[in-house]
């Protein structure tokens, strides 16, 4: 993704199950004994979840690169760079060589050939990732 900082592994497992100690089942707080070890095994989850999901995104930037060149998109390699360099883009982007009608159409197009999903699941404004 090109991101200049560390992605914030340890907040996306905090609340998992696994981390509840004691008989009462909740989670370790700061200063208590077993905090120290729950933190290292968010970290490990939160790692091996970031590892997992880079390798989807790297197998569908692949995709994306594979079927860029049955688009016939004047802007399709400018969409195709940004939808890999971005989290997500709006479906109606709009740049020099791509109205916002044309750009629904592509967008259309990449989810027909499976190359991008529709992430925002709404009619009205749609957003585009990889």
């Amino acid at each position: 993704m090109g991101w200049r900082h560390a992605v914030p592994i340890l907040a996306t497992q905090i609340h998992m199950p696994l981390l509840r100690s004691g008989s009462e089942g909740r989670r370790a707080r700061p200063g208590s004994d077993a905090f120290e070890q729950a933190a290292f095994i968010a970290a490990a989850l939160g790692a091996a979840e970031a590892c997992r999901l880079a390798a989807d995104m790297a197998t569908q930037a692949e995709r994306l690169r594979a079927v860029a060149p049955k688009l016939r998109s004047k802007a399709a390699g400018d969409v195709v760079d940004r939808l890999v360099g971005d989290d997500a883009l709006s479906g109606t982007l709009t740049t020099r060589n791509l109205s916002r009608w044309a750009s629904r159409r592509l967008f259309d197009r990449l989810v027909d050939l499976g190359a991008v999903r529709e992430l925002s699941g709404r009619t009205t404004f749609r957003i585009y990732g990889i």
